[in-house]
């Protein structure tokens, strides 16, 4: 990164300050604000759209503390998704630049035993679904010499990634490193993330994988709550195909992001290229419809063409009839 010295620090200096009280602690402000601030101005520079993250713990002083990278199309937080993160064992003084997923929801669901087993068997998939980037970097497992259950989740979800030791870090490699799997996870996104090959063609209704791909990422990004209300503040809440207006139409009378419309993506899919990693512009980007519309548009040739949807609609609004 743009100098090693912060996170040197904590992982040198965390054994230390965590025998100390948690409340009020100068190096816990250190990792949260000055760690993070100087992570965002790295990536910043970097054509990524992350949200960064540090944390030593949440009243009570973490086993493991560390530095997110979070895409919002994914995931804002830890405890779920998949995203890139430096975890610290601050016995042995190392730092794991990883590539890794949110525990909370499995062992939720699965329990310890088995949901270690199923993060595994995910970190294995996410491996594979980028290989090309994987193989750049180590699969063997990280230690983070503790018992605790984050820290055994973190080794569990682990996929693929590169462990320093605090003193031999070099800038120019740490901040290479970094680079590569942040693209590695802008195209795990890309690539469907999680989700399996058959259950993305079962929804985008198509056999080539790499449109399926494309279309999956395209509807995740219509999905962002971010997206979406960034959409819906910047542009009229009117179905822009049929003109519903559900203020009108509806009485609805509630914030505007919270309005019953849909946010579309309008890039065509081919020209939406399979890694690229600014994905989209707010509010040139989008389109706001109905959710008839909506559904109707991403099943046309062009999903693109609003002006093309337009000229099928056999309806009108109720009140333009005056009926």
């Amino acid at each position: 990164m743009a100098g090693c010295s912060g996170i040197r620090r904590l992982a040198t200096e965390y054994a230390y300050e965590r025998a100390k009280p948690f409340a009020g602690s100068a190096f816990g402000d250190f990792v949260r604000h000055d760690i993070a601030l100087e992570a965002k101005k790295l990536v910043s520079g970097w054509p990524f759209d992350l949200k960064v993250k540090a944390s030593v713990g949440q009243g009570l002083w973490a086993s493991v503390p560390w530095l997110a990278f979070f895409d919002p199309l994914v995931t804002e937080t830890a405890t779920k998704g998949y995203y890139v993160v430096y975890l610290i064992n601050p016995d042995a003084q190392t730092i794991s630049l990883s590539m890794n997923q949110g525990t909370t929801a499995v062992i939720n669901e699965f329990g310890q035993t088995r949901g270690h087993e199923v993060l595994k068997r995910r970190a294995r998939d996410i491996a594979d679904r980028v290989h090309d980037f994987a193989s750049r970097f180590s699969e063997g497992p990280i230690d983070l010499s503790s018992l605790a259950g984050l820290p055994a989740g973190y080794e569990a979800g682990h996929s693929f990634g590169r462990v320093y030791h605090a003193n031999a870090l070099n800038d120019d490699q740490l901040s290479a490193d970094l680079q590569q799997m942040l693209l590695a996870y802008g195209a795990l996104v890309n690539r469907g993330g999680t989700t399996s090959s058959e259950a993305m063609q079962e929804e985008a209704g198509g056999a080539d994988i790499d449109e399926t791909r494309r279309y999956i990422l395209s509807r995740r990004i219509e999905r962002s709550p971010k997206v979406r209300k960034a959409v819906l503040m910047a542009k009229p809440p009117i179905c822009e195909c049929c003109g519903l207006e559900p203020a009108r139409d509806y009485g609805f009378n509630g914030p505007a992001h919270e309005t019953p419309l849909d946010v579309h993506h309008t890039a065509p899919l081919h020209e939406l290229a399979l890694d690229e990693t600014r994905r989209y512009r707010v509010p040139q980007d989008f389109m706001v419809l109905c959710p008839t519309c909506h559904r109707m548009l991403h099943k046309t040739e062009t999903p693109s063409d609003l002006d093309g949807l337009k000229r099928k609609l056999r309806f009108k609004i109720a009140r333009e009839v005056n009926f």
